[in-house]
């Protein structure tokens, strides 16, 4: 397999979640900003909508949406428990972490993202941000990862969009529960990996 990532873009998920799954796969730089490989080949020939995460599978197949990905991953090896079993009740809550994650929390900072995002609109985007890491803090309470005491892929997305709080400016330090998820996820040793690879560390 191949996986299309840019440095700490949200296609750091599938790339921690592929190594927690111990599978073999190429990860393939495909940077967001110039849209360009390290071969020369134009990414969008490969992904028409040009942003990563994009999934190859072995036969040629690709994937796209990171929270489709984690989940075929997770299939893969339904041994190391990174998502309940398709078709129970776990199951749809870890869907709905995901969705909640990807449309709250994730497409809230987009906008923070861009350069011709009006300065005086950015506190509008960080004042939800806020609310939406406040909820997921009061539903850490007790817990070690958001499905319970075992790490799930949900995990690894929450990971990642919460990083993006540094650059961001989005001070997350009263959140006693998410930051303590956070120092969890990143010990891991398959995020460390992740990580390294990517030159995040």
């Amino acid at each position: 397999m191949k996986l299309y990532y840019s440095p700490g873009a949200c296609s750091l998920s599938p790339h921690i979640v592929l190594r927690e799954a111990g599978l073999a796969f190429e990860p393939v730089l495909a940077p967001t900003k110039t849209h360009k490989l390290q071969d020369g080949t134009d990414y969008y020939s490969i992904n028409p909508l040009g942003y990563v995460p994009m999934l190859e599978l072995d036969d040629g197949t690709r994937l796209r949406e990171g929270p489709a990905i984690v989940q075929y991953v997770a299939d893969q090896v339904p041994q190391k428990n990174l998502a309940p079993a398709n078709g129970t009740l776990p199951r749809y809550r870890l869907q709905e972490w995901l969705t909640f994650i990807g449309t709250e929390i994730h497409k809230t900072f987009s906008p923070l993202f861009m350069p011709a995002t009006p300065e005086d609109a950015k506190p509008m985007f960080r004042d939800k941000l806020a609310n939406r890491f406040e909820f997921v803090d009061r539903q850490l309470e007790g817990k070690d990862y958001l499905m319970g005491d075992h790490f799930s892929v949900a995990d690894a997305y929450l990971y990642v969009v919460t990083r993006w709080t540094k650059p961001m400016n989005i001070d997350i330090a009263k959140f006693k529960n998410l930051v303590a998820h956070n120092a969890r996820v990143d010990a891991r040793p398959a995020v460390q990996e992740a990580l390294k690879v990517e030159k995040l560390i």
